[in-house]
């Protein structure tokens, strides 16, 4: 890859770039630079030559154009909380200031434009008594959120966030605004829903919202001397229940803050998260299970509006430096309930977030539109978390404390989840969160899509072909 050229001849420099777009344009040191660049994962940031804070796919595509050009590569930024890779050469495009959102109650769909963060659809489709399929945090970018598959508090009854996609629109590498959709460049939409950003950037998608006003919802709080009780309990417990009820159980030490309420402050927990779209009489019976594992340092599960939904995991709000993996599980037996409270109990200055979330029920159905998201078959999905110094440093111990725990689990652990895979991974671990055919079918639409490999900085897929038998893969491009 090349340096972005300050000034290296006609419609190749900077200044070209900044005469083809209507937003700034950005370099070290100009005002605005480093609050564009920053995100919310601090551990590592990028740092490039040029940012483009996009305000339309205009500036997008000419962006994408530029960078191509110069042979060099893009990365792509919302809100920044799948940082994976640091930019530091090439073209930044930062896709916060797109933030466009329209609801249409009548057809249960919502057009997101790329920056849009979750918090804003969740506000506009309460008032009509609709939810789209977020994630646990709010503030989640939701474009990035929902190419890399979708898993939040609904979706046990109505499956992956990427399945409820309608259309997507995307500048590709060739620079040109593409509109895909289950019957328009259909391999591209598949690979896309599932397979972040690898293809080009997003700069809008029509989502499918649901009839959901209300939960009954809430969290769980056990204090420390009831985590293995609370956690064995969740296990039997997730074996009844219904796909209406979603739920996961985090194990995290809360640090001694103003910010945390003060039952809560500076104990280890097991924090059950509960959301159930039925009625509060048969939601109660349902947790009352769970309630039955001894009293709660806290208990917030009651109705609540869906607009509320984000105090269930309660997820910082404040940028943070943090690793992470998501691991998938066929099951997770006694050995592996065991193991992962050894973990949390380990006695280190390092800190480690344990959670695990409670799949089947609709994500284990085949979707009406097929997507690049695999593992589908998965029992339970694992997060390791480990909050990081802010500048980074503990990565490697971090890195090393989680590998040994999913060798540890073994077999029992199916694949990746790239929506939990913070930080850079070798390729052997992205190729893990798809199937094997599925792999395949993705370097094909990658050759076809973006053969220079311009979009690099995600969990990057290679371009090219594979001999390998796997049936018939007809990949197909629509040219404009």
């Amino acid at each position: 890859m090349r340096t972005v050229p300050a000034a290296t001849g006609p419609g190749h420099s900077i200044a070209a770039l900044t005469r083809r777009v209507n937003c700034p344009v950005l370099v070290p040191g100009a005002a605005g630079y480093d609050q564009e660049r920053t995100g919310f994962q601090t551990a590592h940031q990028h740092r490039p030559p040029v940012i483009v804070a996009a305000r339309a796919a205009a500036d997008v595509s000419a962006a994408v154009g530029f960078a191509a050009d110069g042979g060099l590569p893009v990365a792509i930024q919302g809100a920044g909380h799948g940082l994976v890779r640091a930019c530091t050469e090439g073209v930044l495009i930062s896709t916060r200031q797109m933030t466009g959102v329209r609801v249409a109650p009548g057809r249960r769909t919502a057009r997101l434009e790329a920056g849009t963060r979750w918090d804003q659809v969740i506000r506009q489709a309460a008032q009509y008594g609709l939810a789209p399929l977020n994630g646990s945090a709010p503030q989640l970018g939701a474009v990035p959120y929902i190419l890399g598959g979708g898993l939040g508090p609904l979706a046990r009854e109505f499956g992956y966030a990427c399945d409820r996609v309608r259309g997507i629109e995307i500048v590709t590498a060739d620079s040109h605004l593409r509109h895909v959709s289950a019957t328009k460049d259909r391999d591209l939409f598949w690979a896309l829903r599932g397979g972040r950003g690898n293809f080009g950037v997003v700069t809008a998608m029509e989502i499918d919202l649901v009839p959901v006003a209300r939960l009954y919802g809430g969290a769980l709080y056990f204090d420390a001397e009831l985590i293995p009780a609370a956690l064995h309990a969740w296990r039997q417990w997730t074996g009844t229940v219904p796909p209406e009820l979603t739920s996961s159980v985090a194990l995290v030490s809360l640090p001694d803050a103003a910010s945390v309420p003060g039952p809560l402050r500076g104990r280890p927990v097991a924090h059950v998260r509960i959301a159930f779209t039925g009625s509060a009489a048969v939601g109660a019976d349902l947790v009352a299970p769970m309630r039955a594992v001894g009293p709660r340092l806290v208990d917030t599960v009651g109705e609540m509006p869906y607009e509320a939904v984000g105090s269930i995991h309660n997820d910082p709000v404040q940028p943070m430096a943090y690793r992470t993996v998501g691991a998938m599980l066929s099951d997770l037996d006694e050995p592996a309930v065991r193991a992962l409270l050894e973990l949390a109990a380990e006695d280190t200055a390092d800190p480690l977030i344990v959670e695990l979330r409670h799949l089947g029920g609709a994500l284990a159905a085949p979707p009406a539109v097929a997507s690049a998201v695999a593992h589908r078959d998965a029992g339970y999905l694992l997060i390791l978390l480990s909050p990081l110094r802010p500048d980074g440093a503990g990565a490697a111990t971090a890195v090393s404390r989680h590998e040994l725990l999913l060798e540890k689990l073994g077999p029992a652990v199916t694949g990746r989840c790239l929506n939990f895979m913070h930080g850079e991974y070798p390729a052997e671990q992205v190729k893990a969160a798809y199937s094997i055919a599925g792999y395949r079918r993705l370097r094909q639409v990658k050759a076809i899509w973006d053969p220079q490999n311009i979009f690099c900085l995600d969990h990057n897929i290679l371009p090219g072909t594979d001999n390998s038998p796997v049936g018939h893969l007809t990949v197909t491009r629509n040219l404009e």
